[in-house]
Formats: structure tokens, C-alpha cells, sequence
């Protein structure tokens, strides 16, 4: 995927200047349908990402194509071998369930146009592979089994097609400037255009109920493609009269409109705070990986550790968002011993926490974070999640709580944790607070789980 920084950056400073251009007739929806309409995605909060595609033969990052200028007829050795023997989406479904992921959203087709179903509308699909049988039936398939609900990644950009113009993001591309405009004049968008249209038809009508649909990428402006390029209005229509219900991300490049998107997507990157568009908080999504990469990467070595996706997740929900985690499988189709161990990790905390996730959002305003903390809220079971980063000595400072909460737990066990409001005078000590604080106090032992979470029943 490996969208630009720079790009996302720019998204989420410039939200707050965008009008909405007028609503078409078919994107007439109000406030409160499309709350509902979203109202699963925003209590799930977790979900597993899936980018698999030929690149995973080379296993040098699914952009290897562009990052190493790879022809076209040199590309195509990836094709001819791929022959995921291994594939057991069972397998994949059940880890994702175990590691408390709600959802999945798979790449049906990335930036090189390798398609992973049986599409009619190319022959550049894995049932013309080795392999020689679809990919994403049986997918959606074993991830609806666990009740996971399902969603598709679809790839603007395709580098395969034979009509897909010439830009400043394609692998081997006529540098002179003269040159391209002349092999695009033998290139036209609007067969293109259909050829999108077509597939997406094909995915959004063959494989039952898709919750969840991520376009990527626009990147409008000179030697770019934009939403015109795309005819994004005429994809969105589509997509919203075949699946209604259907959540969509906002890089088809309309984002100066209100009705062409239904969540942010910082990439890569934390928001220092909860995403906004006219000073209002808008829903949000960050796609993370394990490590620099998104497809399998053999000799990539930045992988984030538990406890760091851990903390990511609770961040991520402490600021309303949900959080998409990548996994790249191998060429032969398992996830590799590194992205197991992570899911493995995941799986041990939210075994125990995953009530400070599901269903929650950020705290309101009035309950101040304690030091070292990260708080989430359930407004539902008007519950107050503590996530304590670093385990303190006997006691927990909370500014400002007094008489917002009747009972407090660790999450991990249910074990009482006594809290008192006075302060405390000793021989050789005296251990103050404020006229509205309260004092928890903990046991000196940390609990022997990645992030300790501290449960307030709420008055």
C-alpha cells in the first residue's frame, strides 16, 4: 500500500477548511443513518488487514515492482510461480478471532493489478496462476464462520492495465516527458474507468454482505490521478446502490465533499488527537503495520513488539479510532513465525482487556489523564478504562474523580482495588492530593500482563 505521509498529513490539517459540495440524489442520508449505518465499525474498533498478492515471492515489499523498476516481462516471473500450496484461510480466520480482530479486510487487487479472485474482466488473476483456484471465496468464507465480518481492499492504481495512463507512481515509466504523453495517447482512462466499475460489480455482488470497502490511492496534481481520473463519483454511486450499507475510506479524492467517504485514514502515523472536519470529530481508521511493510517482507527487521501494538490499540480507541493491523503472508500462504507471535500477544491481552476496547471511545472531557495513563470510555456500561503504562508504587493519583465512580478493579482478574479521597499522614511520610482527587491503592506487584487496565463502575 505504502501510501504517502505527506499526502495523509495534508488530508487531516486541511479537513477543517473543506465545505461539502451539494449532495447528489443518491447520497441523500442523514446524521443519524449514517451513525447507525456505522455503528458496528465503531464498537468493533479492531480489525486485521491482509495484503497478499505475487510481490510475496520476491518478498521485498509489496512496492517492489516501482521501488526496483521491475519490466513488465520480468514482473511476470512472480505469476507463473505463484503457487500458495499452504493457504488455509481457517487458519487465518482463527488467529484473527484469538487476537480479538472483529473484522478483516483483505487485498483483492494491489498497485501491480494481480487480482486474487476469478474475475472475468483480466486474465491477470490467480485462477491463470499455478495455484489455479480462487482466493477469496473461501476467505470470506472461513472469516464469516468466526464472525468476523468481511471487507475489501480494491487497488486504484493498477500497473498491469493496459489503458491505466502513465504518472509519476508506475514502475518503468518513460522519463521523457514528450515520450509519455506520446504512450498515453494510446492509453485511455475511460476504458479503465469501466474496467473498475466492472470488478468492483463483480466483488460487491458475488460474495454476499462486504462490511467494509478500502479505494486506494488518489494523489492528485501534476502527473497525478485524482478523482476525475477515477470518475470517483460514478464508483461511489455504484458501490452505494449495490451495497448500501457498505463503510468507505476517503482516498478517492473526495474529500471536499461530505457524502463521497465515511472515515479518515492516517497511515503509518498516530493523530496527536481524535481527527476533525469543521471542528466536528469525524470516524477514523489508522492501517498499521508489524513492521516497514505490508506485504511479506523476508528480511524486513523493524517489527513493533507486543507491548507497542498493544499500546497502539488502546491509544488508537483513546482517541475514538479504530485500528487496522496488517499482516503480509508468505508465498506459500501461512503468516510467518514473527506475525504469529505478535497475534499470539494480542491474543493473551484482550483475552483479559478486550472490554476497555470494544464498544469504547475517548473519555470525556471532565475526567483528566493521569500520569502514565491512557483512559478509554464505554458510554453504555458508563464504565472509565485506566490503561497504566507504567506500573506505579502503592498508588494511583487520579485528579479530579471524586464522586465520579462507586467501584474500581483490575480488569485482568476482577480483584478489588481500594481507593480513598483524604490524605494519608504517616510517621515519616505524608502523601497528599487535591481537594477533588482520588488516591487508588494498588498492589506493589504489576500484573503480569502487557498493559494493566484498572476498571471505574461510574456514579
Amino acid at each position: 500500500m505504502k501510501h504517502v505521509f505527506l499526502c495523509t498529513v495534508l488530508f487531516l490539517f486541511s479537513l477543517s477548511s473543506m465545505n461539502a459540495q451539494e449532495r447528489p440524489s443518491w447520497a441523500k442520508e442523514t446524521k443519524e443513518e449514517k451513525e447507525k449505518r456505522m455503528a458496528w465499525w465503531t464498537h468493533d474498533r479492531f480489525g486485521m488487514f491482509i495484503h497478499w498478492g505475487i510481490y510475496a515471492l520476491p518478498a521485498r515489499h509489496e512496492w517492489v515492482q516501482l521501488n526496483e523498476k521491475i519490466p513488465a516481462a520480468d514482473y511476470k516471473k512472480y505469476f507463473d510461480h505463484f503457487d500458495p500450496d499452504l493457504y488455509d484461510p481457517k487458519e487465518w480466520a482463527a488467529k484473527a478471532k484469538e487476537a480479538g480482530m472483529k473484522y478483516v479486510v483483505v487485498t483483492t487487487k494491489h498497485h501491480d493489478g494481480f487480482c486474487l479472485w476469478d474475475t472475468k474482466y483480466t486474465d491477470y488473476k490467480v485462477t491463470n496462476t499455478p495455484y489455479g483456484k480462487d482466493l477469496i471465496k473461501p476467505l470470506v468464507e472461513a472469516f464469516r464462520a468466526e464472525g468476523i465480518r468481511v471487507g475489501f481492499y480494491y487497488s486504484l492504481i493498477d500497473w498491469h492495465h493496459p489503458h491505466f495512463a502513465f504518472d509519476r507512481i508506475h514502475p518503468p515509466v518513460p522519463t521523457d516527458p514528450e515520450e509519455r504523453k506520446k504512450e498515453n495517447e494510446k492509453r485511455d482512462m475511460k476504458i479503465y474507468q469501466k474496467y473498475m466499475k466492472d470488478q468492483l460489480r463483480e466483488l460487491l455482488t458475488q460474495f454476499g454482505r462486504i462490511d467494509e470497502l478500502f479505494m486506494d490511492f488518489s494523489y492528485p496534481g501534476e502527473n497525478g490521478k485524482g478523482h476525475e481520473d477515477w470518475d470517483a463519483e460514478g464508483l461511489m454511486k455504484l458501490i452505494r446502490e449495490l451495497q448500501p450499507h457498505i463503510i468507505v475510506d476517503n482516498r478517492m479524492d473526495l474529500n471536499h465533499t461530505d457524502w463521497g467517504w465515511d472515515f479518515v485514514t492516517p497511515e503509518q502515523f498516530m493523530p496527536s488527537e481524535w481527527p476533525t472536519l469543521n471542528r466536528k470529530r469525524v470516524p477514523w481508521e489508522t492501517c498499521q503495520t508489524f513492521s516497514g511493510s505490508w506485504g511479506y517482507y523476508r528480511d524486513e527487521y523493524t517489527w513493533k513488539s507486543v507491548h507497542q501494538l498493544v499500546v497502539m490499540l488502546i491509544e488508537t480507541v483513546s482517541k475514538g479510532g479504530n485500528l487496522l493491523l496488517n499482516v503480509g503472508p508468505t508465498a506459500r500462504g501461512v503468516f510467518d513465525n514473527r506475525a504469529n507471535e505478535r497475534l499470539d500477544g494480542l491474543a493473551r491481552w484482550m483475552k483479559f482487556h478486550n472490554r476497555s476496547i470494544y464498544g469504547c471511545t475517548q473519555a470525556p472531557e471532565d475526567f483528566e489523564i493521569p500520569q502514565n495513563c491512557l483512559l478509554t470510555y464505554n458510554p453504555e456500561r458508563k464504565r472509565i478504562y485506566i490503561h497504566v503504562l507504567e506500573w506505579p508504587f502503592n498508588s494511583l493519583h487520579l485528579p479530579g474523580f471524586k464522586d465520579k465512580f462507586k467501584y474500581a478493579q483490575l480488569l485482568n482478574d476482577g480483584s478489588e482495588i481500594k481507593f480513598r479521597t483524604s490524605t494519608q499522614k504517616g510517621s515519616h511520610t505524608t502523601e497528599t492530593s487535591g481537594e477533588n482527587d482520588v488516591i487508588l491503592s494498588l498492589p506493589v506487584e504489576r500484573p503480569n500482563v502487557e498493559v494493566p487496565v484498572i476498571e471505574l463502575f461510574l456514579e
